[in-house]
């Protein structure tokens, strides 16, 4: 596909390459603030809210926990990890209708002192929770000895009614549409291909592509908390995840135990707002790089965009005899900007492709579409784009954006015409109508909330942790930043950060609004 439009799924994996080798940030492990509250403890398992309005078929359904299985794209986990289906309406306006499977992920607490089930949601939209878990338990190795670690494939993700719209020679072809469009043809041929796109979603999903809603998703939630005996919800949310937080605190406040949002996606912004912090945050990210090399980041980044201006002009060669076009060099030098580690690599490609060899970012950018050796590739981005085509209810036109493109580039030189164009061409046609502009996340009477925020996070720039805070409510949204670098801030090497999120997690401990670690 070539897209990278807001807060994707290949975050999770730059999160967990960085979070492995993270240094200390000499905050002695220890929080910069003063606890000031507590946040709520588990209820016992017999005063769980019963819901009145749900069949006892979904109510009481008993999950059948087993050894996971191998698929194609990722092996067994090990002895730790049980898998199980929940069924949940398709339709959630029809309880007792149809139902659709959900694919589970579990390891049990291994202390004795069991707080509780703590879900997981790695970001996206369109990331496999089932897939992801057991890699990102080294990181919540602390956490786990107190809870339950839970995630799951969401509806019309991975093995829960996962959405498949294309074929890989299908994917292959739509790589060489220009995502900047610079005539005529080149604009109709972008559009066409988001449409077909849309309609072959349609084609493959049927009825559910109207039911994967994040809203839809956050009621699962709630019936998955139900049915594993809690009767609060302990959740972690990343980059995507975050959204699906807030919602989940704005339908069920009462229920609402623990949460974390890290990496927070700002609820605020609109499909054009998304798109403009992306640009922001992209290029603030691009220029801390271009720091870190001895480079004026401006300077840097003229030259950056004059070598994609040339790469769309005539795209450069590569090893395996495919071409690197100006959309996937882009992607290319999206995916090192996700985890500082990656930074040297993002060096090499960017050396070679000057001496005209884009090996290093064609393969940079296979990696972030998912695409293996013998030129299979995934399908998050299926997923993503249903999820987020749904849930978004605008959808700018040609004419807008092209109005909008010199304020685009004003933002970011390299990366202000990508997602300029994307802001249009992402959802364009969609066979579905949207839901919202902005997602609610208002939760008056729920308790604090934890919202973590890295200021060199190039996704989802740390200013919507802020926003997200304010907009769960006075009392309820408490922000921690972290003045680092990469996707996310748990698990990165700050003693001061995971102090706080695992006190907070374990311990009821919130710290003090406004806390910054550095």
């Amino acid at each position: 596909m070539g897209r990278w439009q807001r807060w994707t799924a290949a975050a999770v994996a730059a999160l967990l390459v960085a979070g492995c080798g993270g240094s200390s940030d000499g905050g002695g492990g220890k929080s910069d603030g003063k606890a000031t509250g507590t946040a709520p403890g588990p209820a016992s398992r017999s005063s769980a809210a019963s819901s009145a309005d749900l069949p006892a078929s979904l109510t009481s359904q008993h999950l059948d926990w087993h050894r996971c299985e191998a698929t194609g794209d990722a092996k067994a986990p090990g002895d730790d990890w049980r898998c199980a289906t929940l069924k949940v309406p398709l339709d959630w306006a029809e309880p007792g209708g149809a139902t659709i499977g959900l694919a589970l992920i579990r390891a049990r607490a291994s202390g004795g002192d069991r707080l509780g089930s703590l879900l997981f949601n790695f970001g996206g939209p369109g990331g496999s929770g089932v897939d992801t878990m057991p890699y990102y338990a080294a990181l919540a190795a602390p956490l786990r000895a107190r809870y339950d670690l839970v995630s799951w494939d969401p509806r019309g993700v991975g093995r829960s009614e996962g959405i498949r719209c294309r074929g890989d020679r299908e994917i292959a072809a739509a790589e060489d549409v220009d995502a900047t469009p610079d005539t005529p043809a080149e604009e109709k041929a972008y559009f066409e291909d988001s449409t077909a796109f849309g309609r072959s979603c349609q084609k493959a999903a049927g009825r559910l592509l109207a039911h994967v809603s994040t809203t839809d998703t956050a009621r699962d939630m709630d019936l998955m908390r139900q049915v594993l005996g809690d009767t609060r919800m302990h959740y972690f949310g990343i980059s995507y995840g975050t959204e699906l937080g807030g919602v989940y605190a704005h339908l069920f406040p009462k229920r609402v135990g623990r949460l974390i949002l890290d990496a927070v996606v700002d609820p605020t912004a609109d499909t054009v707002g998304h798109a403009e912090n992306q640009a922001r945050g992209f290029q603030r990210a691009l220029g801390d790089y271009l720091k870190s090399t001895g480079q004026d980041p401006e300077q840097g980044s003229r030259k950056i965009a004059d070598l994609l201006k040339r790469i769309d002009a005539e795209p450069l060669r590569t090893s395996s005899g495919r071409t690197l076009t100006q959309t996937l060099a882009v992607t290319g030098i999206v995916l090192p900007l996700y985890s500082e580690s990656r930074w040297p690599r993002l060096t090499g490609a960017l050396e070679s492709a000057e001496k005209g060899d884009g090996s290093q970012l064609l393969a940079l950018a296979d990696d972030y579409n998912e695409r293996d050796s013998s030129g299979h590739y995934g399908t998050t981005s299926h997923s993503q784009r249903a999820i987020s085509c749904l849930d978004d209810r605008q959808r700018p036109t040609a004419a807008e954006t092209k109005r909008r493109l010199a304020e685009f580039e004003r933002i970011s030189p390299v990366f202000g015409d990508f997602l300029g164009w994307d802001s249009a061409g992402w959802c364009h046609g969609w066979p579905v109508p949207g839901q919202f502009d902005t997602p609610e996340v208002g939760a008056p009477g729920a308790a604090p909330v934890l919202v973590v925020g890295n200021t060199g996070d190039p996704a989802t720039p740390y200013e919507g942790a802020r926003r997200m805070a304010d907009e769960l409510g006075r009392g309820v949204g408490v922000e921690l930043t972290w003045k680092g670098e990469g996707h996310g801030a748990y698990g990165r090497g700050s003693d001061c950060v995971d102090s706080a999120v695992n006190a907070y997690l374990l311990k009821g401990t919130v710290p003090k609004d406004g806390t910054v670690c550095s």
